[in-house]
């Protein structure tokens, strides 16, 4: 299939074969759309006006604060309020009268983001050209079979979208290809996780000493990651 301006971007986060692709594709668009709002958009009267009515997630609140731009953001939360403000505390009506009313509101407040709802707009664009590649090229279906793994969330994602864009044999392939993604190494990711746990037996106390055990001092985190698709954040 010939590259184009809709499938460079495809082939970049499948070309590395680390991680899950899916994982890498959503992170990609997240970061634009982070580093977007935060620059000159965040003047954009359309922009502001969305991001005053669905403000964000305490995930991408944490994304927007590692760009470094405290004042852009500031704006932004000084609009988000005064919104808030003006849809819930500063009503005429009593709280007597529109507390339900109220609660809604105020319930909605954490439920929408700015930031997920381009993403999910960004990724499933991109998607539909993945399912349209896998379908024509058989050089990116060989590729996408040589992924790492594909985390659970976006095995579920995968299965659930292919039959809106394949049909037959190629839908077929499709669910074996993913299956076996997941699968093996959810079986590997198993046995190195049993692996750490075994290391605290005191018969095997220098057992993760060795440098090629580093998959299983690894094994909690990457464990996470593939349950949830993110990778745990602490210090």
């Amino acid at each position: 299939m010939r590259e184009s301006i809709l499938t460079i971007p495809v082939n970049e986060v499948f070309e590395p074969k680390c991680g899950c692709p899916i994982c890498a594709m959503r992170n990609t668009v997240e970061d634009h759309i982070s580093e977007y709002i935060m620059g000159a958009a965040m003047m954009e009267p359309d922009v502001r006006i969305e991001t005053n009515a669905l403000g964000f997630c305490h995930r991408h609140f944490n994304l927007l604060l590692k760009q470094n731009n405290r004042l852009s953001l500031g704006l932004m939360l000084n609009t988000r309020l005064a919104e808030i403000r003006s849809e819930i505390f500063e009503k005429k009506e009593t709280i007597f009268t529109k507390k339900d009313a109220k609660l809604k509101k105020s319930s909605e407040i954490e439920k929408t983001c700015f930031v997920c709802s381009k993403v999910e707009w960004g990724v499933s664009h991109m998607l539909e050209t993945f399912y349209k590649m896998f379908k024509v090229d058989e050089g990116f279906r060989k590729l996408y079979s040589e992924q790492e793994y594909i985390c659970i969330p976006h095995y579920n994602l995968l299965m659930t979208k292919a039959e809106q864009f394949l049909k037959k044999d190629d839908l077929k392939a499709f669910y074996e290809a993913t299956d076996k993604l997941a699968g093996d190494y959810l079986k590997a990711l198993n046995d190195d996780v049993a692996q750490f746990c075994d290391s605290f037996d005191y018969r095997n106390a220098k057992m993760l000493h060795n440098e090629e055990m580093e998959h299983v001092r690894n094994s909690i985190e990457r464990a996470i990651e593939f349950i949830t698709s993110r990778k745990p954040d602490y210090k």
